[in-house]
């Protein structure tokens, strides 16, 4: 289940790192009454890349960490003195 969670917020920050201006938009309707009343500023773009790449790195570092070593691993190590 862990994995499932860390590969939908890699999935997620994928999709905010390449297209922050959709994520953005539908975060705004979700978040505000009247979101056609508000102007967004460059800056919010810039940062919304930036906590998607966070989230991508998060969810590979998470992924990695919880792959554990595989059979080839264990019969190497097997094999050192």
């Amino acid at each position: 289940m862990r994995r499932h969670i860390e590969l939908l917020i890699g999935l997620f920050g994928l999709v905010e790192l390449l297209c922050p201006r959709a994520v953005v938009a539908a975060a705004t309707r979700l978040a505000y009454r009247t979101p056609d009343d508000l102007e967004t500023r460059e800056w919010v773009y810039t940062a919304a890349r930036v906590e998607g790449a966070i989230f991508v790195l998060l969810a590979l570092a998470g992924l990695y960490t919880s792959a554990g070593p595989t059979g080839d691993d264990e019969a190497a190590a097997a094999i050192e003195p």
